[in-house]
């Protein structure tokens, strides 16, 4: 199994979540958002990540727009 990066990875973390148990832990980040159906926020624009949509729909959306 591969080393968590957390204290790395946090400090390029940019959801804005601050609470979230799993932040600057990436690899349960991504595992918690597929199980619903969602893209992590870090995927989306600055835009994106601050509306709390993390659904496929909006990322799509987010791309067909070319904000990402």
């Amino acid at each position: 199994m591969m080393e968590c990066k957390k204290s790395k990875n946090e400090k390029h973390c940019t959801c804005t979540y601050m609470s979230c148990s799993r932040r600057g832990m990436c690899c349960e980040c991504v595992e918690h958002h597929l199980k619903r159906r969602q893209v992590p926020g870090c995927f989306f624009s600055k835009e994106g990540e601050a509306s709390y949509d993390r659904s496929f729909e909006n990322f799509a959306r987010e791309v067909q727009e070319k904000k990402i």
